[in-house]
């Protein structure tokens, strides 16, 4: 493995091996650790995670951001490491971060995987996510509330160490709270790449847990419509985590989809 920060001070660790490399990105708020059943569960394939700009180790220098800052940090650090193509799995924040990319470097994608992602929200679902985010920025502790919009209780009871990943992680947001913010506001006003959409070619899959509030079976339905050449695929009784809750079943429709 190796782990380091590229010339831009891009956090980044790389598990190569003789196939096209997996690269996940993490949420918002999260950084690259939350990717610990993956990494474990993809040991015989190239994977790549990395802290997205203002997160983990990763410094954010600039006021304001937009995603293509998020995907030419991506192309960046694949130059760096001399990395032609790519398999592509990007977690709701992330997975906004994985379609910009897509639209703007197509032919570095083998194929797209996006998970819990966010499409075409109704009035109401736009008026949660932003209540969330004038909560943080009136600095209203939003931890908890997180943990248990992406965690079934039972889950989080059973499993004390990713709790306290989870928590500490967020956590630390308050001590980055400039940088936090003006990423999560990017996500609260997200605006769909509706036109652009159509123009992706990229084999995609999109997957969503069923009991998700904030991106819900509808969104990723109608992404998937959206999108040429897609399946969608549901996880049931998943809420927001699904690639840590229900593991399992989300690599195994990974590989299976990654394989064919």
């Amino acid at each position: 493995m190796l782990k380091n920060f590229d010339k831009n001070q891009n956090y980044y660790k790389f598990y190569k091996r003789k196939n096209i490399p997996i690269v996940f990105i993490h949420g918002v708020g999260l950084d690259h650790e939350m990717w610990f059943p993956q990494v474990r569960s993809f040991k015989y394939n190239s994977i790549l995670v990395y802290d997205l700009l203002g997160h983990g180790k990763t410094p954010l220098r600039k006021k304001t951001v937009k995603f293509e800052d998020f995907s030419n940090q991506l192309n960046d650090l694949l130059k760096y490491l001399n990395i032609n193509k790519i398999n592509l799995v990007g977690f709701s924040f992330g997975s906004l971060v994985a379609l910009n990319f897509t639209k703007r470097f197509q032919k570095k994608v083998n194929k797209l995987v996006l998970i819990s992602s966010v499409y075409k929200r109704n009035n109401l679902e736009k008026n949660n996510v932003r209540e969330r985010y004038k909560k943080a920025k009136n600095n209203i502790p939003i931890s908890n509330l997180a943990l248990n919009r992406w965690l079934s209780s039972n889950f989080i009871k059973l499993n004390p160490k990713v709790k306290k990943y989870i928590l500490k992680t967020l956590n630390k947001n308050e001590e980055d709270h400039s940088n936090f913010l003006k990423c999560y506001r990017l996500f609260s006003y997200f605006k769909d790449y509706t036109t652009q959409l159509k123009k992706i070619k990229t084999p995609s899959l999109i997957l969503t847990g069923t009991k998700d509030q904030g991106s819900t079976v509808k969104m990723s339905q109608n992404l998937s419509n959206e999108l040429i050449n897609s399946q969608f695929i549901k996880i049931k009784n998943a809420k927001h985590l699904c690639s840590i809750e229900y593991s399992s079943n989300v690599n195994m429709i990974i590989k299976q989809y990654l394989r064919t």
